[in-house]
């Protein structure tokens, strides 16, 4: 991923990017597809809560073995992801207040996760072996624009 995957007007919208994070690529897209379309402030909230365990995150796919959560259904708390992509919303919101934007009233338009590079790591084993074991990392993006 080089750039944005959509061209804006720079006058109405502020964007961040986190590159390379650490956190698995399957939480980031789960987040990023409860919060898209919320308003920033109320996405905020969200993330502290699930940060705080207090809110969980629907899961879309692969959730064969996940347990419901209450009110939500098969879901999961996924601390590390909320964190990082707070970051990055917060990142956009710093953005969009050095451009002089109002920042209570924006929403995300757009925020998605995708795949980043891998890294390649050893796991130890028995008798001073090792086996390959990659970390995944995730590339996140995320627009705000102005509510009119």
């Amino acid at each position: 991923m080089v750039g944005y995957t959509m061209e804006t007007d720079p006058d109405s919208t502020s964007r961040a990017i986190g590159k390379e994070l650490p956190i698995s690529p399957k939480h980031s897209r789960e987040i990023c597809s409860m919060v898209r379309g919320m308003e920033v402030s109320v996405a905020v909230d969200v993330l502290n809560e699930i940060i705080e365990l207090k809110r969980a995150v629907p899961f879309k796919r692969y959730k064969k073995c996940v347990s419901h959560k209450k009110g939500t259904g098969p879901g999961r708390y996924p601390q590390k992801a909320a964190k990082a992509i707070l970051g990055v919303i917060e990142s956009a919101m710093s953005n969009a207040e050095y451009k002089g934007l109002g920042v209570d009233s924006m929403r995300i338009k757009v925020i998605a996760a995708h795949l980043g590079r891998t890294q390649q790591g050893w796991m130890p084993r028995a008798y001073g072996r090792a086996t390959p074991f990659d970390h995944q990392t995730v590339n996140v993006e995320v627009i705000l624009e102005e509510m009119e």
